[in-house]
């Protein structure tokens, strides 16, 4: 599990963020903040991998944070999730070493999609190992992980819905193990025939892994499972 810190002076707006991520699999919350010196205190007490920063804090600026988080030697990665849209604050982050910036208001979809990418971050950077050196492919693999695990959300083909593709990944990623198309269907209350086109489709777009059950029948059974390993 990927432990989250959320930081954000609106305590309303905490939650919504908090309750977003709980909704992402693979994603817990590991604490709330809401002035900077809280996010300090839980970084020095509880293990955090990622804090979603707000810019706009009481008693400093999410910017000051971050330098302030490196030198005390905090390495929790972090992704911007702030209205403040000026072309001088968005760079700053980038030079500071946010991963990525979310402005507000954003949906549901968007946040998931900069957590599904942050995990494919994570993911390659375990595939190609912690420690050693990395070659151009490997190199290329990393700075291209956001990019890739953004793409297949773009844009949904016809008839497709993002709250049934939400749906269908809360499932997966809660079930702990793989399922059949007839399982997805009875926990999400889809038609099986629903239920198998979006798995093609996210098996597809490479969110979700396919495996082939042999039974006593000889007909292979197609069983699904949320964030393949890359």
């Amino acid at each position: 599990m990927i432990d989250v810190l959320v930081v954000d002076d609106d305590f309303r707006v905490a939650e919504i963020n908090a309750a977003y991520v709980a909704q992402v699999p693979g994603f817990r919350v590991r604490a709330r903040a809401h002035t900077a010196a809280q996010a300090l205190a839980t970084l020095e007490r509880d293990h955090v991998d990622l804090v979603l920063l707000d810019h706009y804090l009481p008693d400093e600026t999410g910017l000051t944070l971050v330098r302030r988080m490196r030198q005390l030697g905090h390495q929790a990665d972090v992704i911007m999730v702030t209205a403040a849209r000026d072309v001088a604050t968005v760079r700053a982050a980038m030079r500071y070493g946010a991963l990525q910036y979310v402005v507000k208001p954003f949906s549901f979809s968007g946040l998931s999609a900069k957590l599904d990418g942050y995990a494919a971050l994570r993911r390659t950077l375990d595939g190609v190992g912690g420690r050693g050196e990395a070659g151009q492919e490997q190199v290329d693999r990393i700075f291209s992980a956001f990019k890739t695990a953004d793409a297949p959300r773009s844009e949904l083909p016809k008839g497709h819905s993002a709250a049934t593709v939400g749906l269908i990944r809360r499932v997966l990623g809660a079930a702990g193990r793989s399922l059949s198309a007839h399982e997805v269907a009875e926990r999400t209350g889809v038609s099986r025939s629903t239920a198998q086109r979006y798995l093609k489709y996210l098996e597809r777009t490479g969110h979700i892994s396919l495996t082939l059950k042999y039974g006593d029948t000889g007909r292979p059974e197609h069983r699904y499972a949320w964030a393949p390993a890359p």
